[in-house]
């Protein structure tokens, strides 16, 4: 993969290298401070309208809205509220063509392509800021979300732990997707304490019929998840989206944390599933990665190159199912207070 030249200087072991330009929500730590209302959390209506959408390039973070104000996204039609935002709904509402076009723009600005930047002393040092400048926020408002059941080792390995070894991959598992929707009122920005969740616990694993108790979690777990965020204009009541046209209103991908109470889901997720034990937290990195950018790690799935164990049903049909997966390595850190 040819590699892009950038007039900012990064690590060559940066994770937001030039080929990535990711979009979030900032606002700068001076700001927060010199704001009352910022004190205790309470982030008043006047506080959100000092956050800004920005992408990140290396340890920097780049206003995108002191580079609309300058001109430098004329000729693509954008909104003039996208970038002026504390959430990134209003960008996510415009189509692929409109991203593709933002995200070009913005790599041509930081490379030698389009100087009006790089050459704009008083621009840049509006615009650009250190990331230890700033803090991020939950990148978008989100309404709904649903969680997905993937993985067939996961789905077997949880399914031993709650119902046994002889029971754990439930039949309707391999012919259609499986989910639940989450609470989206608790879906936080990583870096955000995790409050250990009460439920009921059932006092005897071997015999229902001794009852529940009522107390904390004793097997709280996280999973390292993939998050995408959908866009475009919504589709009518109804109408669902085609699959073959799915990728096109991915608008990107974040990492998610997803925890989960095991001991509380175990007595409370008959008939209809998880409640309490899930809904406590889940948390989302702040920088949203576009498909395009991770276009070059596509490869084939680990489940082979063709979908025939078993064979889904027709709408389930993915055109794209010999590049579908990507491969990219992820580290996990662990930090238990």
């Amino acid at each position: 993969m040819a590699t892009l030249s950038c007039w900012l200087s990064y690590s060559q072991n940066s994770d937001f290298p030039i080929e990535n330009i990711p979009f979030g929500v900032f606002s700068r730590r001076i700001d927060v401070a010199s704001n009352p209302d910022a004190s205790n959390g309470n982030d008043s209506l006047n506080h959100q309208q000092l956050w800004r959408v920005g992408t990140r390039i290396g340890d920097y973070v780049i206003d995108l809205d002191k580079l609309y104000e300058s001109g430098l996204f004329d000729g693509i039609g954008l909104p003039s509220n996208v970038f002026a935002s504390s959430v990134l709904n209003e960008l996510m509402k415009l189509n692929r063509s409109c991203w593709r076009m933002i995200r070009q723009r913005i790599i041509s600005l930081l490379s030698n392509g389009d100087r009006r930047l790089q050459d704009n002393t008083q621009l840049k040092n509006e615009s650009i800021v250190s990331i230890d400048k700033v803090e991020m926020h939950l990148p978008a408002s989100i309404g709904d979300y649903t969680d997905f059941y993937c993985s067939r080792e996961h789905a077997t390995n949880c399914g031993i732990m709650i119902r046994g070894i002889d029971n754990a991959l439930q039949p309707n598992w391999l012919h259609l997707p499986v989910g639940y929707h989450g609470r989206s009122s608790t879906v936080v920005v990583s870096g955000t304490d995790v409050i250990r969740p009460w439920g009921q616990i059932q006092a005897d694993r071997l015999d229902p019929t001794k009852g529940s108790l009522f107390q904390p979690t004793q097997a709280l777990d996280f999973e390292l998840e993939i998050g995408f965020f959908v866009g475009g204009e919504p589709n009518p009541l109804g109408q669902p989206i085609r699959l073959h046209d799915a990728e096109d209103r991915i608008f990107g991908l974040v990492l998610l944390n997803d925890w989960s109470a095991r001991d509380i889901q175990t007595w409370e997720y008959v008939p209809l599933g998880p409640f309490t034990s899930k809904s406590f937290c889940t948390s989302i990195s702040p920088w949203v990665v576009t498909m395009d950018a991770l276009e070059p790690f596509r490869c084939s799935t680990s489940t082979g190159m063709i979908q025939d164990s078993p064979p889904p049903l027709p709408y389930l049909l993915d055109p794209e199912y010999s590049t579908s997966s990507f491969d990219i390595a992820l580290q996990v850190n662990c930090v238990l207070s």
